[in-house]
């Protein structure tokens, strides 16, 4: 199963972004998030067409399974 942590970002625009991050340390600390998130706000780094981030909207972590089948 691989996981992801997904942080997500309303954009100048009105729009939803979001940035993963692969293999999160479990269970993930809120807080540390946040922080991580909020400097990621502030460094402007990210830019989409509908602008930069100006505020978190939220985080999850997603799971993905993957059951492969031979078909020979």
């Amino acid at each position: 199963m691989a996981k992801t942590l997904e942080l997500l970002f309303l954009t100048e625009g009105g729009k939803s972004a979001s940035l993963s991050v692969a293999d999160p340390i479990e269970p993930v600390d809120i807080e540390k998030v946040k922080t991580a998130m909020n400097e990621v706000i502030a460094s402007n780094v990210f830019t989409t067409a509908s602008g930069s981030f100006i505020s978190a909207k939220g985080a999850r972590v997603v799971e993905r399974n993957v059951n492969e089948y031979e078909v020979n």
